[in-house]
């Protein structure tokens, strides 16, 4: 079995789910890559939606599927 954890201020944050008792030997190495953080995934996106219409919310369904507008 292996998990993924965090180190912080230098102790070793295990998930709450891992049922390892205390005192379980483990070996501890770092990851070679650290996964991106979700504004890493998606700032590239951040502005794409800047010429939608204002009243988008409110008639969703008029401008994805012509309905009309109530």
């Amino acid at each position: 079995m292996s998990i993924t954890a965090t180190i912080e201020k230098g102790v070793i944050k295990l998930p709450k789910d891992v049922p390892w008792a205390s005192g379980t030997v483990v070996r501890i190495e770092p990851l070679d890559e650290q996964l991106p953080t979700l504004f890493d995934t998606l700032k590239d996106f951040d502005g794409m939606a800047g010429d939608l219409p204002a009243d988008l919310a409110a008639n969703l369904d008029h401008y994805v599927h012509g309905h009309s507008r109530p």
